[in-house]
């Protein structure tokens, strides 16, 4: 079972990240501008929380928020759920559904080493089994 620091060293470890004041309209852009769903919010190198597109969603629309007058620290989630580098891609998708969330921050000795979607561990799932397929086809076509 292929492990989060194996993922990382494939997709890598890059990390976009915002300040507690920017406004969420300014985050959004960030998100649209790199194409991704997710930023973690961080003040003096610690990351304060995390911010997705469901954020968004539940915490500024449907609350007749304004997104160019709203700092992304009062919608943010504080509480954020972390996994470690030697967790499995299954811990990912396990925890992911437990707690319902899409993005996992990766944590290594106090910091974090990157940020996985769940696109990212559904991608690496289908192509673990998809190799598991292949040799087990081979073993049948040889043996």
């Amino acid at each position: 079972m292929k492990s989060v620091r194996d993922l990382l060293a494939e997709k890598g470890d890059f990390i976009w990240s915002v300040t507690p004041g920017a406004t969420v309209f300014e985050t959004l852009q960030l998100m649209a501008e790199k194409e991704i769903g997710a930023v973690l919010v961080v003040s003096g190198g610690k990351t304060l929380g995390i911010f997705t597109e469901r954020h968004y969603a539940r915490e500024v629309i449907l609350k007749g928020k304004a997104s160019k007058d709203t700092p992304v620290s009062e919608v943010m989630e504080t509480q954020v759920v972390y996994v470690k580098p030697d967790q499995t891609i299954e811990d990912c998708m396990a925890l992911m559904t437990d707690k319902r969330v899409r993005h996992l921050p990766v944590l290594d000795d106090g910091h974090v080493r990157g940020l996985l979607s769940i696109g990212d561990v559904v991608k690496a799932t289908i192509s673990e089994k998809q190799f598991m397929i292949e040799q087990l086809e081979n073993y049948i076509a040889t043996g």
